[in-house]
């Protein structure tokens, strides 16, 4: 018998960083699809998650488990698919460790990746983002820290896992100019910082707990901000932000949805130059910015104005009676 536990390590503390030197947010994110189709295998055939065998898995419960994500656990078909792509992943290390492994492997790579609809994203306008970023209470610690986020948040169009692991080491020092920013795909960045940004930055540096830990952001036990915490503060700060634009109320504003409104407001300011706008956001491929301008009106109307619609030449249809004068011709037939 050929027991998992051994494998999933070895995939996990090993391959991962040190031969495919992927980014501690990858591994994460590996590293919970394994956990969560173990504990799913192992309730289903009810034995110890470390006691799985590789002849106890198969195709079919590959696909219970990706059933399981979207009917049990809510998830979208896109987590579905990052799920399936981590599987794929771990079965392929294994294939060049235990030839016993090739068959299934090769079963669970025959599965295709669903479909998913590309709706258009959610943003903000620049009222909206006024609110939110001034709902913070300066006068306390947490709140100077909250409003420092919340500007480089947009200003730099974070992705929440580049904001967390944001380290002094990444500002510009002593004018804070600019930020560095290791993106995803390990594509670093450099941005220059609106005064307003700079500001905020530095309310936040003068009253930052001095401690060893270099991440910008603290949370109160003193310890690098999570993505989920600070998913928490945003949540706060934009249901304070309803009461002065109620519009926010009718969106789902999650941590990216600032990134994408500086997306937006990054395309209008740049006359719709989506080259620019990839820079800024650091993608690898201008394919995903092609996204924003796919949300925006203004230049679809811009297009539709400079072309020149066909004429329509008037005439009369004889064929359609008034309803009275139909009335009253009917005794005449």
């Amino acid at each position: 018998m050929i027991h998992i536990a051994p494998h999933a390590t070895a995939f996990v503390v090993e391959h991962l960083p040190r031969d495919r030197c992927l980014s501690p947010h990858t591994i994460y994110s590996y590293s919970d699809s394994l956990l969560l189709f173990v504990v799913f295998v192992a309730r289903r055939l009810g034995v110890q998650p470390s006691s799985l065998t590789l002849e106890q898995l198969s195709a079919d419960l590959v696909l219970d488990f990706l059933d399981h994500l979207e009917t049990e656990r809510g998830n979208s078909v896109r987590t579905r698919n990052a799920r399936l792509t981590a599987l794929k992943s771990f079965l392929r290390y294994m294939e060049y460790r235990e030839t016993a492994c090739h068959e299934l492997s090769r079963q669970v790579h025959a599965i295709p990746e669903k479909r998913s609809e590309k709706t258009l994203p959610d943003w903000l306008d620049r009222d909206e983002i006024q609110a939110i970023v001034d709902a913070p209470d300066i006068g306390t610690a947490s709140g100077v820290r909250d409003r420092a986020m919340l500007h480089l948040a947009y200003t730099a169009a974070l992705r929440v896992s580049e904001l967390t692991s944001f380290t002094l080491d990444s500002l510009s020092h002593p004018h804070l100019d600019t930020v560095k920013i290791m993106g995803k795909g390990r594509r670093e960045r450099v941005l220059p910082l609106w005064k307003e940004s700079r500001s905020a930055l530095r309310c936040w540096l003068d009253i930052r707990p001095e401690v060893h830990v270099r991440h910008l952001f603290l949370n109160a036990r003193r310890q690098p901000i999570s993505r989920h915490g600070f998913a928490h503060r945003l949540n706060v700060h934009v249901a304070t932000a309803t009461s002065v634009a109620p519009s926010i109320g009718t969106k789902r504003i999650t941590p990216h949805v600032l990134r994408r409104s500086c997306a937006m407001h990054t395309l209008e300011a740049t006359r719709w130059n989506l080259y620019y706008v990839s820079l800024w956001l650091g993608h690898e491929s201008m394919a995903s910015t092609e996204l924003y301008l796919r949300g925006n009106t203004a230049e679809k109307l811009k297009a539709l104005n400079a072309n020149v619609p066909p004429t329509i030449r008037k005439g009369a249809f004889n064929g359609a009676q008034d309803k009275l004068v139909s009335v009253l011709n009917a005794p005449r037939k």
